[in-house]
C-alpha cells in the first residue's frame, strides 16, 4: 500500500498558507500534542478533481506535522450510496499516494449518535417534531423574517424520549417525525433555526442492514464523527462556513470528551474510545472552467450516455483523469500551484493541463508514433534493408536509458508533414524539397503518388547516404525535422484523441434556455488508427509517454494490451485552446 510521505524534508519548501499556520500555532502553544485530520467523502458518487485538493490537504497537513489522517465514509444516507463508490474512493486515495491511519464509516458511530441525541433530549436541547417537510420550511422563515417555534417545541423531555425511542423502534412512517435541535428560530443563521438531527428512513443500509430505521443528519453526524475520532483540525470547503456554528453547537452540547459513557457502543465494534473537540477550518473549493463538477450533472452525463461512464477520460472524476493519463504528481503540483485560500474562484483549466505537461515533460519517456499515416518509400535503399537506430528515452534524463528503433526502406510519416503546394512558411516536406528524418538522415521527396481520387497515398523519396548519423553530411542544414516509424516494424494502434468535454468556459451558466448539455464538444473524442514503434506497443497499461511532436499519451488502463495497443491522448504539447480565444 501507498503511505503518507512527510513533506517537511530539508529540501522541501516550507508551506505558509493560513491552515498550516493555524496548525503550527496550535502545536507551538501546546493546544495539541499531535495533529489528526480526516477525509470524509459521502459514497454517493465518484470523487472528482475538486476532491484531489481536499485529499492532498487533509493527508498532506497530517504528514507534514507528523500526525495522522483517517478516511471516513459518510454513509448516513443509504438510499444514495453504493459499495461501488466506496471501492472507487479507496482506490483514488491510494492512487494519489496516501494511506489512511484508520478506515472508518459514519455508520460505525450510529450507536454513539443515538446516545448523544438522547442526551440532548434529556438536557432540553432537542425535541421530536411532527411538522412535515413543507410545514418546517414555512415555520423556518427567511433571511429577512425570523422563524416561528414549532407547536411541538415545548414537549417535555420524557415525552420526547418516548417518541424518539419509538422512532428508533420503527413505529412511525418515513417523514412522520424528526428530531430537531432546540436552538434559535430567530437566528440570522438559517442553519441554527432548530435544524433536524434525525429523520425516519426505513431503508436498508449496506453496513448495518435493517438495524436502524432512523438516520442522523449530515451536520450532526459530521460534527460528532470528528469528535469521536479525536480530530484536531476538521478541514472543509467554504460552503460549510455557515454550518460552523451548528458544528460547534453539536460538539459542545454533546461533549463526548466529558461524557465517555456515550462512547460505549464503540467497544462492541472494536474501536477505541477516543474523543476530542475539533476545530473546523474552511478553505476554497477547486473549480475549473470547461468542466462541470456537480454530482447531479456528472450522473446525468453517465446515465444519459453522453459519456462512456464514470471513468470516461473526458470526465473530471479521479477515475476518469487517471485513465486520461494524469499522474498523482501532476495533481499534487496543480494543488501546490493553486494554493490554499478563503476566496472561491473559477480557475483556468490551463493550470491543470499545464501541471500535467510539466510533470510529463520531466518524467515521461519519449516514443515515436504516427496517427495520420502517409507512406514514404526510400527508393535508393534495397527492398530488404533494415537497421536499428539508437535513441535516448528522454532528452534530459540519461537515467531512463536508451532503446533501439527499427529503420527500413518503407516508413510512415504524419500526413500533415507533407504539402504538395506548401503554404508560406512551411518547413517540412514537399516535392523537390529536403527534410531531416529524426535520427536517420536527410531525405528528398522526388514524387507524390496519388490514387484515382487525386489523394496523395505515397511519397517516393531518396535518402542522402552522406547525411546518415555519424557521416560527414549529417549536419547539413535543412529547414525541418519530422518523425517517422518503420512501416515493416511498427504496430497498428487504436489512438483516442481526447479534448475538453465542453466548448465554453462556463457550461454551468444556463442562459437562453441552454444547459450544459448544449455545450458538449462534438470533437472531444476522436478515434484513429495509427502506428507506434515496437517499444511503445510493449507498454503496460497506464504507462505514459510523450509521442514526439504529437503530445502526451497513456496506454489505456483497461483496453490496452501488449501487441494490441490502445493509447489515450492525455494532453497536447501546447495549449491550443488559448489560441482559439
Amino acid at each position: 500500500m501507498a503511505s503518507i510521505t512527510p513533506q517537511n524534508t530539508p529540501d522541501a519548501p516550507v508551506r505558509t498558507d493560513f491552515i498550516r499556520q493555524i496548525v503550527r500555532d496550535d502545536l507551538a502553544s501546546g493546544k495539541h500534542a499531535s495533529i489528526k485530520t480526516r477525509f470524509p467523502p459521502e459514497p454517493n458518487g465518484y470523487l472528482h478533481i475538486g476532491h484531489a485538493k481536499a485529499i492532498c490537504l487533509d493527508f498532506g497537513v497530517a504528514a507534514e506535522f507528523g500526525g495522522s489522517c483517517n478516511l471516513r465514509l459518510d454513509d448516513t444516507n443509504p438510499a444514495r450510496e453504493d459499495p461501488e463508490y466506496v471501492r472507487a474512493i479507496q482506490d483514488d486515495v491510494q492512487w494519489l499516494g496516501f494511506q489512511w491511519a484508520s478506515l472508518r464509516h459514519a455508520s460505525d458511530y450510529f450507536g454513539v449518535y443515538y446516545l448523544a441525541a438522547e442526551k440532548l433530549i434529556r438536557d432540553g436541547h432537542a425535541y421530536v417534531c411532527d411538522l412535515n417537510a413543507d410545514a418546517v420550511r414555512e415555520y423556518r422563515g427567511n433571511l429577512t423574517e425570523p422563524g416561528r417555534n414549532s407547536p411541538y417545541r415545548e414537549r417535555s423531555a420524557d415525552e420526547n424520549l418516548d417518541l424518539f425511542r419509538r422512532m428508533r423502534a420503527g413505529e412511525f412512517a418515513d417523514g412522520a417525525r424528526t428530531l430537531r435541535a432546540k436552538i434559535d428560530m430567530a437566528s440570522g443563521n438559517m442553519n441554527l433555526r432548530d435544524p433536524a438531527l434525525y429523520r425516519i428512513k426505513h431503508v436498508e443500509h449496506q453496513n448495518t442492514g435493517s438495524d436502524w430505521p432512523i438516520y442522523p443528519m449530515y451536520d450532526f453526524a459530521h460534527a460528532l464523527g470528528d469528535a469521536v475520532e479525536g480530530i484536531t483540525h476538521s478541514l472543509c470547503t467554504l460552503e460549510f462556513e455557515d454550518h460552523r456554528p451548528l458544528y460547534d453547537w453539536c460538539v459542545n452540547h454533546v461533549d463526548l470528551a466529558g461524557n465517555p459513557e456515550l462512547l460505549e457502543p464503540l467497544l462492541a465494534r472494536g474501536l477505541p474510545k477516543e474523543a476530542g473537540k475539533p476545530r473546523q477550518i474552511e478553505f476554497s473549493r477547486l473549480n475549473f472552467n470547461y468542466l462541470v463538477m456537480s454530482k447531479r450533472k456528472l450522473m446525468a452525463l453517465v446515465t444519459e450516455q453522453l459519456v462512456d461512464g464514470w471513468d470516461d477520460p473526458r470526465m473530471p472524476t479521479l477515475q476518469g483523469i487517471r485513465r486520461r493519463g494524469y499522474t498523482p504528481s501532476a495533481l499534487k503540483l496543480m494543488v501546490e500551484r493553486v494554493g490554499i485560500s478563503k476566496q472561491n474562484s473559477l480557475l483556468d483549466i490551463a493550470i491543470l493541463e499545464g501541471a500535467l505537461r510539466d510533470d510529463l515533460d520531466a518524467h515521461a519517456p519519449r516514443r515515436m508514433a504516427v496517427i495520420d499515416p502517409l507512406k514514404v518509400v526510400l527508393t535508393n535503399l534495397d527492398a530488404g534493408f533494415e537497421e536499428t537506430l539508437t535513441f535516448a528515452n528522454h532528452p534530459k534524463d540519461a537515467s531512463l536509458g536508451e532503446r533501439g528503433i527499427p529503420f527500413s526502406r518503407e516508413l510512415w510519416i504524419e500526413r500533415e508533414d507533407f504539402e504538395e503546394v506548401p503554404p508560406p512558411g512551411f518547413k517540412r516536406l514537399t516535392v523537390g524539397g529536403d527534410v531531416r528524418l529524426r535520427g536517420a538522415g536527410i531525405m528528398r521527396c522526388d514524387e507524390a503518388v496519388k490514387d484515382a481520387a487525386g489523394r496523395v497515398v505515397e511519397l517516393r523519396c531518396t535518402l542522402d547516404p552522406a547525411s546518415r548519423p555519424g557521416m560527414e553530411g549529417a549536419n547539413r542544414k535543412v529547414k525541418g525535422t519530422i518523425h517517422w516509424v518503420s512501416a515493416r516494424h511498427a504496430v497498428a494502434a487504436e489512438v483516442r484523441l481526447y479534448d475538453r468535454l465542453f466548448t465554453v468556459p462556463d457550461p454551468d451558466a444556463e442562459e437562453d434556455g441552454k444547459t450544459y448539455r448544449d455545450y458538449l464538444n462534438p470533437g472531444s473524442r476522436r478515434v484513429v488508427t495509427g502506428y507506434v514503434e515496437p517499444a511503445a506497443a510493449d507498454a503496460v497499461p497506464e504507462q505514459g509517454f510523450q509521442f514526439e511532436r504529437l503530445g502526451y499519451f497513456v496506454a489505456d488502463r483497461y483496453d490496452h494490451a501488449p501487441g494490441t495497443p490502445v493509447f489515450n491522448r492525455s494532453v497536447t504539447l501546447r495549449d491550443t485552446w488559448s489560441q482559439k480565444g
